[in-house]
């Protein structure tokens, strides 16, 4: 079980890379339309971000962020109770008898 191991030139990474980011398609999707392993296209695209200063992580939240991101977190919990109410409220009266 001999097999050799294939190289790709620098372009042809960045090129890959890029379209990852500029597309926003999956890494597995773009590795698979290449024929590149979706973990080998995943490291690509690390070192491509670290080299050209990608954000790897999304940056901290500050207080005020914080507190207004559980507020809309809290609202939409809300929001999917009464939507959840709802829908059983119109199930249950949909069904009932005229």
């Amino acid at each position: 079980m001999s097999s050799t191991r294939r190289k790709f030139s620098q372009e042809f990474k960045d090129e890959l890379c890029r379209e990852v980011i500029d597309t926003a398609r999956p890494i597995k999707s773009v590795a698979t339309e290449y024929g590149v392993g979706t973990e080998t296209l995943r490291n690509w695209l690390k070192k491509y971000k670290e080299a050209h200063g990608g954000p790897e992580t999304e940056p901290e939240l500050n207080v005020s962020e914080r507190a207004r991101l559980k507020e809309l977190e809290r609202e939409n919990q809300e929001l999917k109770a009464e939507a959840a109410f709802l829908k059983k409220a119109a199930a249950y009266f949909a069904r009932e008898p005229r």
